[in-house]
């Protein structure tokens, strides 16, 4: 169940957006607005989210009201790890969410939030209860980072790797599973919280890790799940095969779709973090997408408590 489109990810971090090439985030605001439109023409009632930023910062969110990307939205993400990388306390969270409820009258989604095991499980265990507590009933959704760690031979999506010191490496734990799959300290934990709180877990193309990611969300009564479908993967061979089996899998969950990362030879610069040379083959990628795996339903962007069951609430694969 397709719940909501979300367009690209951390647009306000360099590991995810050029901000060389588009420093004032104009190109980024003119694809942005493209896809909003493609989605909407796509889907009638699909809700819309703007990619979760990351820093919490307001003045980029009143640079998109400014640049008419917001009209075509339904709701604004942030992403927060104050545990980790964020130079501010846990116990901030309900002002950070205040200070972009301040510029937006848009419904304001925690698309990530976690805590690595990088010093130690118990730190997970009791940043995972206290953001619980700090942020359900404080936001329509919130989706915990992840349900795995990174494996250790894959690289984290960031700009300067291992100069980042350990800063790079916690990107390596921010799982309720270990890379084996084994169980830390927190996973039993997250149960109590699954229904109000979800997962934003990441499948790289034909990702191993599927199905039994499938079995433990079910185990731990996930309703909402976060996770993407890559624009540059699209170019791979075989890439529809992948996305239906992906899709079908999560067709149980309440699905927030993210749309991003530029394919090499599509990209001003040919990384995936580059505008695109033309915005229009993004926002066609995004509306493709949502035709092939939505039906026109949909959920409504303020919605806090998961649907029943038996309602057609949203977008079935």
């Amino acid at each position: 169940m397709i719940e909501a489109a979300k367009i690209w990810n951390e647009p306000n971090n360099k590991s995810h957006w050029d901000i060389l090439i588009d420093p004032d985030w104009a190109k980024f605001a003119e694809m942005a607005t493209a896809a909003g439109k493609a989605i909407r023409t796509a889907h009638p009632t699909l809700p819309r989210v703007l990619g979760g930023i990351s820093p919490i910062d307001p003045s980029f969110i009143r640079n998109m009201q400014a640049r008419g990307v917001l009209d075509h939205v339904d709701a604004v993400a942030v992403h927060g790890f104050p545990l980790d990388w964020n130079l501010w306390k846990i116990g901030e969270w309900p002002n950070r969410l205040e200070e972009i409820k301040a510029v937006t009258s848009l419904p304001v989604w925690v698309t990530e939030v976690g805590v690595s095991s990088f010093g130690a499980e118990e730190v997970q265990a009791w940043g995972l209860s206290h953001t619980a507590d700090l942020l359900i009933g404080r936001a329509p959704r919130i989706h915990w980072y992840s349900l795995y760690d990174l494996p250790s031979t894959w690289e984290a999506t960031t700009r300067h790797k291992e100069a980042e010191g350990s800063s790079y490496y916690r990107h390596f734990h921010m799982g309720l599973l270990r890379e084996d799959g084994t169980p830390k300290a927190a996973l039993d934990l997250f149960g109590r919280y699954a229904r109000e709180m979800g997962l934003c877990q990441w499948f790289h193309f034909e990702d191993h890790r599927l199905d039994d990611a499938v079995r433990w969300m079910q185990r731990l009564g996930v309703v909402h799940l976060r996770t993407g479908l890559s624009w540059a993967d699209s170019f791979r061979p075989n890439a529809l095969a992948w996305f239906d089996r992906q899709m079908d899998a999560l067709a149980e969950f309440q699905v927030t779709i993210t749309f991003c990362f530029t394919p090499e030879h599509r990209g001003i610069s040919p990384h995936h973090t580059s505008p695109p040379l033309d915005v229009n083959e993004f926002a066609d990628f995004c509306a493709r997408m949502v035709e092939r795996y939505c039906v026109r339903t949909g959920v409504s962007a303020h919605t806090s408590l998961p649907a029943a069951a038996d309602e057609e609430r949203a977008c079935v694969p």
